[in-house]
């Protein structure tokens, strides 16, 4: 830091970008290093903001959108050029699907070496431009923080998303002025009198309405708000999927989830159901099986979201309301109606058929090969009421989906897009923002070594999650696909694993490899032990045979 002959205190640009972030209220970084930005890790060594540095470029962006998940704010990943860049983009991609708000600083080659191929050169308008709301490039280091804050304030405006900030060498060493650029306001919407009475009619007149919420952009108090409502009114309301907790896992209003693999519980809701509203989301790809349900243009739906442009939506939409979820539950608590009868019966019909499907299997061990069914009834019963669960993508989630008990807003962190890998991350990063909670993860053995590597950064930063690996030696999920289209030919799913639990001890951790049922209790007591002690993160090892499914 420098003062010009003016007297005004001068740092450089990667200082200056540091300080915005701080101003905006960032708390950390997941950084994977390189030489492409070290003005801007140099300005993190005494800055607020705690660094966490990631074994894989793929990893740092799982931790940085999980985080976008549990805030109502950009998640922060720092990347280097080329193969950083490529290896980060995983990251983006979920953030883009899942609607949540990300900011990615690549470092780049310097100004003047641009368009000679330089050493890890790239275009990043050209790799990011279609999936990422805006790319930004600083090619002028005066502009520092306010490239910051319009990145900043791009990635929460509107439908949240992913930005990327591409960030040369050179440029960044640059000392300009101090002063930081204001944070810039996000409109909110909100009901207008024409969409309050709309809405008002529409319940009154409905017999069986069903509120579908969704989406990362909530806050714990506006869920509350919201499941308060709810319940006060005898409605019911279903998870979007992968969207659970919003409203609680116990509340008499909650009827389940609506997603791939949807349960019973909840497989005819859209069809049957005389008013949908859905709330931080649409009726998407997911929600409507591959754009088939609710497609009759006579249907009722009331779609919620700040999107004007209802992008990823299907189906017919009776109202739009532009509003972010908090705003529009605001608005609703105004909403003071009779309650039917029919809809009494209604929700109490649904609530009682997730109850039976959520009931918990018996806790008293088999034998035979270990099954999640046991561990799951282990485990669930002895969880505190704000634990929190995490997973990527495979078959084995569908456990979560069916017994964890998500009970608030954000208690569960998932890849809307499908993605593998982000188990590990995620729950490191649910671990750091949330230290004291019961943060576990749900990986395939697949899908673990994707970023399992992270339990390194687990152990340097002091997270602490319980790891479940449901090890059935197999792609699960693509083999279901396979016996359905191509019976009794397997090819390309098959895997031979490693033993995760010396793995786990080998990064620091706690790890049991359980191959029998009734070793199942005592490893879950073991797992919790070692975490709530020794303050490590557990990982149980579970062998389990092909072909069980949670549903």
């Amino acid at each position: 830091m420098s003062e010009n002959a003016q007297g005004l205190t001068k740092k450089s640009a990667g200082h200056v970008i540091v300080d915005t972030l701080a101003a905006h209220g960032v708390e950390r970084a997941y950084v994977v290093p390189g030489e492409s930005y070290l003005d801007v890790l140099d300005g993190l060594h005494n800055s607020p903001i705690e660094t966490v540095v990631c074994r894989h470029e793929g990893g740092a962006t799982y931790m940085a959108e999980a985080e976008g998940k549990m805030h109502q704010r950009p998640g922060i990943a720092m990347v280097t050029r080329g193969p950083g860049a490529a290896n980060a983009h995983v990251g983006l991609h979920t953030a883009w699907q899942d609607s949540t708000p990300l900011v990615l600083f690549v470092g780049l080659i310097p100004f003047e070496h641009r368009e000679k191929e330089a050493f890890q050169e790239f275009d990043p308008k050209a790799w990011f431009g279609t999936g990422a709301k805006r790319v930004m490039i600083l090619d002028h280091a005066e502009r520092a923080s306010e490239v910051v804050a319009e990145a900043m304030f791009a990635a929460m405006s509107g439908r949240p998303g992913p930005v990327v900030v591409g960030l040369p060498e050179d440029v960044i060493r640059n000392e300009i002025s101090a002063e930081l650029h204001p944070v810039i306001p996000v409109a909110t919407g909100g009901m207008t009198v024409t969409d309050w009475k709309a809405l008002n009619t529409a319940l009154q007149e409905a017999d069986k309405p069903l509120f579908i919420f969704g989406g990362n952009d909530w806050s714990a108090k506006g869920a509350a708000d919201f499941t308060r409502w709810l319940e006060e009114h005898d409605l019911p309301a279903a998870a979007e999927w992968r969207c659970e907790g919003t409203v609680p896992f116990n509340s008499p209003s909650y009827v389940g989830p609506i997603g791939y693999g949807r349960p019973k519980p909840t497989y005819n809701l859209l069809e049957e159901t005389d008013l949908l509203i859905f709330v931080g989301t649409v009726p998407g790809d997911v929600i409507t099986d591959g754009f088939n349900i609710r497609q009759n243009w006579e249907k009722k739906n009331f779609l919620v979201t700040i999107d004007p442009s209802l992008r990823g939506r299907s189906g017919p939409v009776s109202h739009q309301i532009v509003a972010k979820p908090d705003v529009f539950v605001r608005d609703l608590l105004l909403m003071d109606l009779p309650v039917k009868d029919s809809w009494k019966e209604w929700t109490a019909r649904m609530r009682s058929e997730q109850e039976k499907f959520a009931e918990l299997p018996s806790a008293v061990p088999a034998d035979g090969p270990a099954k999640m069914a046991t561990l799951m009834s282990n485990l669930v019963s002895g969880l505190p009421s704000d634990a929190m669960v995490t997973f990527g993508a495979g078959e084995h989630t569908n456990w979560a989906h069916r017994y964890f008990p998500t009970n608030g807003y954000a208690s569960m962190l998932s890849a809307r897009n499908g993605s593998m890998g982000y188990s590990i991350p995620s729950a490191v990063a649910a671990s750091l923002n949330y230290p004291g909670r019961r943060v576990v993860t749900v990986a395939g053995d697949g899908e673990f070594l994707m970023n399992g590597q992270e339990l390194a950064t687990a152990t340097q930063y002091g997270a602490t999650p319980l790891v479940i690996i449901m090890d059935n030696q197999q792609y699960g999920t693509i083999r279901t696909h396979q016996e359905h289209q191509y019976p009794d030919r397997v090819s390309g799913t098959q895997l031979k694993n490693p033993d995760f639990a010396l793995m786990a001890q080998s990064f620091g951790g706690f790890g049991v490899r359980v191959e029998q049922d009734s070793e199942v209790p005592a490893a879950v007591e073991a797992a919790v032990k070692a975490i709530d002690e020794d303050k490590t993160f557990a990982l149980i090892h579970l062998i389990v045979e092909q072909g069980v499914k949670a549903y």
